[in-house]
C-alpha cells in the first residue's frame, strides 16, 4: 500500500459506478441486489482513498437519466441514499467534509432533509472531500451555471465580458474544487455518461473490466498505477 498511497496523495478521484445490474443478472439476483452490493464497495472505497490520501473523490450514484429506469429500481436506489445519508454522519469523526452534486428539485422531501442536515454537520471539515453526485448530469450543471450568471448579467452585476473560465466553474456545484485527476468506470464501457463533462477536459480516464460490485482495492491501486504512467501534458509538449 505504501507505493500506492504516495501515488495517491492529493489527487481528485471520480468514480463511475457502473455494472450493477449486470452484476446481479449474470447471478440470477434481481439488479437491486446488485444496487446493495454496489453500496458496500462504495463505502469500502471510501475508507480506502481516505487511507490513501486522496484529497477528493466523486461518486456518480444517479444520473438525471436513471430516472428512466424500473421504478422498483429507482425506489431501491432511493432506499440504499437513505441508509446512507443516515451512515454517512459517521463521516463527521473522520473530519471528512460530504456534498451533494446535482439538483436536488425532484428528490423527496426527508431525502433532501438529510442532505442538507449532513452538508451543513460537516462544511467546517477539513479531511477529504467527499462529493455524491444524486440526480446529477454534467450538461444539466453547465446550463444552470449559464443560466446563474445570466441572471446575474440579467440584474446589472455583471458584465458579459467579465465571464471568464473561473466565473463560470464559480457557478457549478464543484465550485472552489480542484478538477479531477483521474476517472475511473469500470463495467468496460469507455464513455463519460454525462459525467463531469466541464471539470473532466483534462482528467486521465481508465476504464476496466470489472463490474462495479467486483472492484477492489486492488483494482484501485491498479488504475492509480495507471494514472501515473501518464505523461499529462494539459496541451503543451
Amino acid at each position: 500500500m505504501a507505493d500506492t498511497q504516495n501515488s495517491a496523495q492529493g489527487l481528485h478521484i471520480g468514480f463511475i459506478m457502473d455494472g450493477n445490474g449486470r452484476w446481479a443478472q449474470k447471478r440470477g439476483l434481481p439488479r437491486t441486489a446488485g444496487h446493495t452490493k454496489g453500496a458496500q464497495v462504495f463505502q469500502d472505497m471510501v475508507k480506502y482513498c481516505k487511507q490513501l490520501g486522496v484529497e477528493a473523490v466523486t461518486f456518480y450514484a444517479f444520473s438525471t437519466e436513471n430516472w428512466k429506469r424500473p421504478q422498483t429500481e429507482v425506489d431501491a436506489i432511493m432506499k440504499l441514499l437513505r441508509e446512507y445519508l443516515t451512515r454517512a454522519f459517521d463521516y463527521k469523526k473522520e473530519d471528512n467534509r460530504i456534498i451533494v452534486l446535482g439538483d436536488k428539485t425532484p428528490l423527496s422531501d426527508d431525502i433532501k432533509k438529510l442532505m442538507a442536515e449532513i452538508e451543513d454537520g460537516t462544511r467546517e471539515n477539513r479531511g477529504m472531500t467527499i462529493n455524491v453526485a444524486i440526480n446529477y448530469g454534467g450538461r444539466e450543471e453547465i446550463t444552470h451555471a449559464a443560466r446563474a450568471l445570466a441572471r446575474q448579467v440579467q440584474q446589472g452585476t455583471l458584465l458579459p465580458e467579465e465571464i471568464d473560465e473561473a466565473r463560470f466553474a464559480s457557478q457549478l456545484y464543484t465550485a472552489g474544487q480542484k478538477d479531477p485527476d483521474l476517472i475511473l468506470r469500470p463495467s468496460g464501457e469507455k464513455r463519460l455518461s454525462n459525467f463531469l463533462l466541464w471539470q473532466s477536459a483534462y482528467a486521465e480516464f481508465v476504464d476496466m473490466e470489472v463490474l462495479w460490485p467486483d472492484f477492489t482495492r486492488r483494482d484501485l491501486d491498479a488504475a492509480i498505477a495507471e494514472f501515473r504512467r501518464r505523461n499529462r501534458r494539459f496541451g503543451g509538449v
